[in-house]
């Protein structure tokens, strides 16, 4: 099984910056397209990012788009998720999966288990 830890959330003011990891543990990330998804309080979990495993293609949600920047270590067997620019409306929890995605767009959700994720708050 694929096991993923995402750490990196906190605290944050408006116009802050948070880095989200992802680590892969037991398996190679490089082999895998890594996504992250967020779910907030009382919504859907939506994704809100894909990078290829080579790291050739990123895409974004339009929602962060300009805003976060993912991108990839596969030497360390992690995956980044740099947040400039915060919103309250990114208060989620943030979560990463591993997949054979192509990132021609974001995922929508991952058919496999989740990890614990990692809390994201902005506010003052």
């Amino acid at each position: 099984q694929l096991r993923l830890v995402e750490s990196g959330g906190g605290l944050v003011q408006p116009g802050g910056s948070l880095r989200l990891s992802c680590a892969a543990s037991g398996f190679t990330l490089g082999n895998y397209a890594i996504a992250w998804f967020r779910q907030a309080p009382g919504k859907e979990r939506e994704g809100v990012s894909c990078i290829t495993s080579s790291g050739d293609r990123t895409n974004y949600a339009d929602s962060v788009k300009g805003r976060f920047t993912i991108s990839r270590d596969n030497a360390k067997n992690t995956v980044y998720l740099q947040m400039n620019s915060l919103k309250p409306e990114d208060t989620a929890v943030y979560y990463c999966a591993a997949a054979y995605w192509i990132c021609t767009v974001v995922p929508s959700t991952h058919l496999g288990s989740w990890g614990r994720g990692t809390q994201v708050t902005v506010s003052m």
